[in-house]
Protein backbone atom coordinates (compact mmCIF):
# COMPACT_ATOMS: atom_id res chain seq x y z
CA UNK A 1 0.00 0.00 0.00
CA UNK A 2 1.27 3.38 -0.91
CA UNK A 3 -0.93 5.66 1.34
CA UNK A 4 -2.07 4.24 4.90
CA UNK A 5 -5.11 6.54 4.04
CA UNK A 6 -6.17 5.31 0.72
CA UNK A 7 -6.26 1.87 -0.36
CA UNK A 8 -7.79 -0.60 -3.27
CA UNK A 9 -9.98 -2.92 -2.47
CA UNK A 10 -11.20 -5.78 -4.33
CA UNK A 11 -14.50 -7.35 -3.25
CA UNK A 12 -16.36 -10.46 -4.99
CA UNK A 13 -20.39 -9.87 -4.57
CA UNK A 14 -21.08 -6.61 -3.69
CA UNK A 15 -24.22 -6.24 -4.91
CA UNK A 16 -26.15 -7.57 -1.64
CA UNK A 17 -24.95 -8.64 2.18
CA UNK A 18 -21.91 -8.58 3.60
CA UNK A 19 -19.96 -7.72 0.55
CA UNK A 20 -21.94 -4.79 0.04
CA UNK A 21 -21.64 -3.78 3.43
CA UNK A 22 -17.96 -3.75 3.20
CA UNK A 23 -17.31 -1.79 0.12
CA UNK A 24 -19.77 0.55 1.06
CA UNK A 25 -17.75 1.04 4.64
CA UNK A 26 -14.55 1.03 2.18
CA UNK A 27 -15.87 4.06 0.33
CA UNK A 28 -16.88 5.66 3.10
CA UNK A 29 -13.45 5.82 4.55
CA UNK A 30 -11.97 7.16 1.08
CA UNK A 31 -10.79 3.92 0.11
CA UNK A 32 -11.20 2.36 -3.81
CA UNK A 33 -13.27 -0.47 -4.38
CA UNK A 34 -13.17 -2.89 -7.24
CA UNK A 35 -16.36 -4.74 -6.91
CA UNK A 36 -18.13 -8.06 -8.98
CA UNK A 37 -20.95 -8.36 -9.24
CA UNK A 38 -23.08 -10.85 -11.74
CA UNK A 39 -25.78 -8.30 -13.57
CA UNK A 40 -24.80 -5.08 -15.61
CA UNK A 41 -27.57 -2.84 -13.66
CA UNK A 42 -25.75 -3.70 -10.44
CA UNK A 43 -22.30 -3.01 -11.52
CA UNK A 44 -24.09 0.26 -12.53
CA UNK A 45 -25.78 0.97 -9.15
CA UNK A 46 -22.40 -0.27 -7.25
CA UNK A 47 -20.33 2.59 -9.41
CA UNK A 48 -23.08 5.25 -8.68
CA UNK A 49 -22.02 4.83 -5.23
CA UNK A 50 -18.37 6.56 -5.83
CA UNK A 51 -17.67 7.82 -8.98
CA UNK A 52 -14.00 7.49 -9.86
CA UNK A 53 -13.10 5.05 -6.90
CA UNK A 54 -16.07 2.62 -7.28
CA UNK A 55 -15.31 0.44 -10.26
CA UNK A 56 -17.73 -2.46 -10.81
CA UNK A 57 -16.79 -5.96 -12.77
CA UNK A 58 -19.08 -8.11 -14.32
CA UNK A 59 -17.55 -11.78 -12.84
CA UNK A 60 -18.72 -15.43 -12.56
CA UNK A 61 -16.22 -16.78 -9.97
CA UNK A 62 -17.04 -20.07 -11.74
CA UNK A 63 -15.38 -19.03 -15.03
CA UNK A 64 -11.48 -19.47 -14.32
CA UNK A 65 -10.35 -17.41 -17.29
CA UNK A 66 -12.94 -14.69 -16.55
CA UNK A 67 -11.36 -14.57 -12.93
CA UNK A 68 -7.71 -14.20 -14.01
CA UNK A 69 -8.99 -11.48 -17.01
CA UNK A 70 -10.64 -9.26 -13.87
CA UNK A 71 -8.17 -9.48 -11.89
CA UNK A 72 -5.61 -8.22 -14.70
CA UNK A 73 -8.02 -5.20 -15.61
CA UNK A 74 -8.31 -4.22 -12.01
CA UNK A 75 -4.56 -4.54 -11.42
CA UNK A 76 -4.82 -2.32 -14.79
CA UNK A 77 -7.72 -0.07 -13.62
CA UNK A 78 -6.62 0.78 -9.98
CA UNK A 79 -3.08 0.01 -9.72
CA UNK A 80 -3.11 -3.00 -7.79
CA UNK A 81 -5.39 -4.09 -5.07
CA UNK A 82 -4.09 -3.79 -1.62
CA UNK A 83 -7.00 -6.25 0.24
CA UNK A 84 -9.21 -8.98 -1.20
CA UNK A 85 -12.49 -10.20 0.21
CA UNK A 86 -13.31 -13.18 -1.63
CA UNK A 87 -16.71 -13.48 -0.28
CA UNK A 88 -19.68 -14.70 -2.94
CA UNK A 89 -20.80 -17.76 -2.47
CA UNK A 90 -24.79 -19.08 -1.58
CA UNK A 91 -25.99 -21.63 0.64
CA UNK A 92 -27.67 -25.41 0.61
CA UNK A 93 -29.60 -27.44 2.78
CA UNK A 94 -30.88 -30.62 3.03
CA UNK A 95 -30.23 -33.97 4.84
CA UNK A 96 -26.32 -35.23 3.32
CA UNK A 97 -28.53 -38.18 1.71
CA UNK A 98 -30.98 -35.90 0.20
CA UNK A 99 -28.27 -33.93 -1.69
CA UNK A 100 -27.22 -34.97 -5.12
CA UNK A 101 -24.09 -35.07 -6.38
CA UNK A 102 -24.86 -32.33 -9.05
CA UNK A 103 -25.95 -30.02 -5.97
CA UNK A 104 -23.08 -30.74 -4.06
CA UNK A 105 -21.02 -30.04 -7.33
CA UNK A 106 -22.79 -26.75 -8.03
CA UNK A 107 -22.00 -25.45 -4.06
CA UNK A 108 -18.60 -26.22 -4.49
CA UNK A 109 -17.96 -24.40 -7.83
CA UNK A 110 -19.17 -21.30 -5.95
CA UNK A 111 -17.80 -21.85 -2.93
CA UNK A 112 -14.80 -23.29 -2.95
CA UNK A 113 -13.61 -23.84 -6.60
CA UNK A 114 -14.71 -20.09 -7.37
CA UNK A 115 -13.08 -18.81 -3.59
CA UNK A 116 -10.00 -20.24 -5.02
CA UNK A 117 -9.73 -18.89 -8.43
CA UNK A 118 -10.17 -15.53 -6.83
CA UNK A 119 -7.63 -15.88 -4.83
CA UNK A 120 -5.28 -17.34 -7.16
CA UNK A 121 -5.42 -14.89 -9.69
CA UNK A 122 -4.57 -12.05 -6.73
CA UNK A 123 -1.44 -13.24 -5.79
CA UNK A 124 0.59 -13.09 -8.49
CA UNK A 125 0.14 -9.25 -7.92
CA UNK A 126 0.90 -9.49 -4.62
CA UNK A 127 3.61 -11.56 -4.29
CA UNK A 128 5.20 -8.85 -6.87
CA UNK A 129 4.53 -6.18 -4.56
CA UNK A 130 5.86 -8.16 -1.80
CA UNK A 131 1.95 -6.64 0.09
CA UNK A 132 -1.61 -7.60 0.61
CA UNK A 133 -3.92 -8.75 2.95
CA UNK A 134 -6.61 -11.60 2.05
CA UNK A 135 -10.07 -11.69 3.54
CA UNK A 136 -11.44 -15.69 3.12
CA UNK A 137 -14.86 -15.25 4.01
CA UNK A 138 -16.26 -18.95 5.05
CA UNK A 139 -18.64 -19.26 7.52
CA UNK A 140 -19.23 -20.52 11.42
CA UNK A 141 -20.63 -23.80 9.66
CA UNK A 142 -16.83 -24.40 8.92
CA UNK A 143 -15.74 -24.45 12.74
CA UNK A 144 -18.97 -25.80 13.69
CA UNK A 145 -21.54 -27.82 11.37
CA UNK A 146 -25.12 -28.67 12.29
CA UNK A 147 -27.38 -31.10 10.69
CA UNK A 148 -29.21 -30.06 6.96
CA UNK A 149 -26.46 -27.69 6.21
CA UNK A 150 -23.47 -30.53 5.78
CA UNK A 151 -22.75 -29.94 2.04
CA UNK A 152 -22.23 -25.59 2.48
CA UNK A 153 -20.20 -26.29 5.53
CA UNK A 154 -18.14 -28.76 3.74
CA UNK A 155 -17.39 -26.64 1.28
CA UNK A 156 -16.61 -23.96 4.22
CA UNK A 157 -14.30 -26.30 5.79
CA UNK A 158 -12.48 -26.79 2.42
CA UNK A 159 -11.35 -23.04 1.97
CA UNK A 160 -10.79 -22.87 6.12
CA UNK A 161 -8.26 -25.03 5.65
CA UNK A 162 -7.40 -23.43 2.05
CA UNK A 163 -6.98 -19.90 4.31
CA UNK A 164 -4.82 -21.47 7.14
CA UNK A 165 -2.17 -22.73 4.87
CA UNK A 166 -2.40 -20.11 2.81
CA UNK A 167 -1.29 -17.60 5.81
CA UNK A 168 1.55 -20.22 6.39
CA UNK A 169 2.85 -19.95 2.83
CA UNK A 170 2.42 -16.13 2.42
CA UNK A 171 3.58 -14.67 5.60
CA UNK A 172 7.16 -14.50 4.47
CA UNK A 173 6.07 -12.98 1.16
CA UNK A 174 4.26 -9.72 3.17
CA UNK A 175 1.07 -11.13 2.95
CA UNK A 176 -1.68 -11.28 5.37
CA UNK A 177 -4.72 -13.92 5.62
CA UNK A 178 -7.81 -13.74 7.96
CA UNK A 179 -10.41 -16.66 7.63
CA UNK A 180 -13.61 -14.20 8.13
CA UNK A 181 -16.35 -16.68 9.79
CA UNK A 182 -19.66 -14.79 10.37
CA UNK A 183 -22.62 -15.97 12.39
CA UNK A 184 -26.39 -15.04 11.33
CA UNK A 185 -26.12 -11.46 9.61
CA UNK A 186 -29.32 -9.87 8.65
CA UNK A 187 -28.90 -9.83 4.92
CA UNK A 188 -30.86 -11.82 2.28
CA UNK A 189 -28.43 -15.08 2.53
CA UNK A 190 -31.68 -16.82 3.61
CA UNK A 191 -33.47 -15.61 0.49
CA UNK A 192 -31.88 -15.85 -2.37
CA UNK A 193 -28.56 -16.95 -1.73
CA UNK A 194 -29.89 -20.03 -0.11
CA UNK A 195 -31.16 -23.13 -2.19
CA UNK A 196 -32.93 -26.65 -0.95
CA UNK A 197 -32.34 -29.65 -1.87
CA UNK A 198 -34.79 -31.25 -4.77
CA UNK A 199 -35.34 -34.78 -2.75
CA UNK A 200 -37.03 -34.15 0.51
CA UNK A 201 -36.99 -37.23 3.07
CA UNK A 202 -39.55 -37.50 5.50
CA UNK A 203 -36.90 -39.27 7.98
CA UNK A 204 -35.21 -36.36 8.39
CA UNK A 205 -37.97 -33.88 9.68
CA UNK A 206 -36.56 -33.71 12.72
CA UNK A 207 -33.33 -33.44 11.70
CA UNK A 208 -32.05 -31.94 8.77
CA UNK A 209 -34.91 -29.91 7.87
CA UNK A 210 -34.53 -28.15 10.88
CA UNK A 211 -31.61 -25.99 9.34
CA UNK A 212 -34.25 -24.64 6.42
CA UNK A 213 -36.92 -23.90 8.83
CA UNK A 214 -34.58 -22.47 11.46
CA UNK A 215 -33.06 -20.25 8.95
CA UNK A 216 -36.49 -19.06 7.02
CA UNK A 217 -38.12 -18.38 10.10
CA UNK A 218 -35.36 -16.15 11.35
CA UNK A 219 -34.47 -14.33 8.05
CA UNK A 220 -34.66 -10.49 8.64
CA UNK A 221 -34.13 -11.25 12.12
CA UNK A 222 -30.53 -12.58 12.14
CA UNK A 223 -28.37 -10.76 14.72
CA UNK A 224 -25.61 -9.73 13.20
CA UNK A 225 -25.46 -6.56 11.76
CA UNK A 226 -23.70 -6.50 8.21
CA UNK A 227 -22.87 -2.68 8.66
CA UNK A 228 -20.81 -3.62 12.06
CA UNK A 229 -19.51 -6.66 10.65
CA UNK A 230 -18.05 -4.60 7.69
CA UNK A 231 -16.27 -2.39 10.25
CA UNK A 232 -15.07 -5.25 11.87
CA UNK A 233 -13.12 -6.26 8.73
CA UNK A 234 -12.02 -2.58 8.16
CA UNK A 235 -10.60 -2.71 11.95
CA UNK A 236 -8.91 -6.10 11.37
CA UNK A 237 -7.69 -4.18 7.81
CA UNK A 238 -5.82 -1.62 9.54
CA UNK A 239 -3.99 -4.16 11.79
CA UNK A 240 0.02 -4.52 11.79
CA UNK A 241 -0.80 -8.22 13.08
CA UNK A 242 -4.07 -9.26 11.91
CA UNK A 243 -5.76 -12.22 13.13
CA UNK A 244 -5.93 -15.37 11.21
CA UNK A 245 -9.67 -16.22 12.09
CA UNK A 246 -12.17 -13.48 12.74
CA UNK A 247 -15.27 -14.72 13.97
CA UNK A 248 -18.02 -12.51 13.36
CA UNK A 249 -21.35 -12.05 16.04
CA UNK A 250 -22.41 -13.78 19.73
CA UNK A 251 -23.78 -16.63 17.80
CA UNK A 252 -20.55 -17.25 15.85
CA UNK A 253 -18.80 -17.10 18.93
CA UNK A 254 -21.37 -19.61 21.04
CA UNK A 255 -21.12 -22.32 18.26
CA UNK A 256 -17.17 -22.66 17.83
CA UNK A 257 -16.53 -22.42 20.73
CA UNK A 258 -19.27 -25.29 22.07
CA UNK A 259 -17.32 -27.10 19.12
CA UNK A 260 -14.22 -26.78 20.14
CA UNK A 261 -15.28 -27.55 23.90
CA UNK A 262 -16.86 -30.72 22.00
CA UNK A 263 -12.87 -31.21 20.80
CA UNK A 264 -11.59 -30.51 23.53
CA UNK A 265 -13.58 -32.92 26.11
CA UNK A 266 -13.55 -35.88 23.48
CA UNK A 267 -9.54 -35.51 22.84
CA UNK A 268 -9.07 -35.47 27.08
CA UNK A 269 -11.79 -38.42 27.38
CA UNK A 270 -9.96 -40.72 24.88
CA UNK A 271 -6.41 -39.50 25.29
CA UNK A 272 -5.13 -43.06 26.49
CA UNK A 273 -6.96 -44.25 23.18
CA UNK A 274 -5.18 -42.07 21.19
CA UNK A 275 -1.88 -42.64 22.72
CA UNK A 276 -2.31 -46.51 22.49
CA UNK A 277 -1.71 -46.56 18.41
CA UNK A 278 1.57 -45.39 19.14
CA UNK A 279 5.11 -47.73 18.48
CA UNK A 280 6.86 -48.90 21.56
CA UNK A 281 10.06 -46.92 21.06
CA UNK A 282 10.38 -43.99 21.14
CA UNK A 283 8.73 -41.80 18.59
CA UNK A 284 10.77 -40.09 15.81
CA UNK A 285 11.84 -36.71 15.70
CA UNK A 286 9.49 -34.81 12.85
CA UNK A 287 10.55 -31.77 10.77
CA UNK A 288 8.43 -29.29 11.83
CA UNK A 289 6.26 -31.01 13.96
CA UNK A 290 6.10 -31.38 17.88
CA UNK A 291 6.47 -35.09 18.57
CA UNK A 292 4.03 -36.69 20.89
CA UNK A 293 4.09 -38.08 23.85
CA UNK A 294 6.03 -41.26 23.87
CA UNK A 295 3.60 -44.72 25.47
CA UNK A 296 5.77 -46.82 27.08
CA UNK A 297 3.51 -49.57 27.91
CA UNK A 298 2.04 -51.86 25.24
CA UNK A 299 -1.67 -51.08 24.90
CA UNK A 300 -4.09 -54.37 25.25
CA UNK A 301 -4.89 -55.97 22.41
CA UNK A 302 -8.79 -56.29 21.81
CA UNK A 303 -11.25 -57.36 19.13
CA UNK A 304 -12.57 -53.97 19.60
CA UNK A 305 -15.41 -55.65 21.70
Amino acid sequence: MTDKNSRVWWITGVSSGLGKAIAGAALACGDTVAGTVRKEADKKIFEKQAPGRAFGFLLDVTDQAAVRKTAAAIEAKTGGADILVSNAGYGLTGAIEETSLEEARAVFEVNFFGALSVIQAALPFMRARRTGHIFNVTSVSGLAPWAGTGIYGASKFAMECVGQTLAEEVRPLGIKVTNVEPGGLRTDFAGRSLSETSLRLDDYEETAHLSQRILAGHAGEEPGDPVKAAAAILKVAGMDEPPLHLLLGADAMHYAGRKLAQLQAEMTAFAPLTLSTGFDEEYPAQTGRASPATVTRKPERTCGK
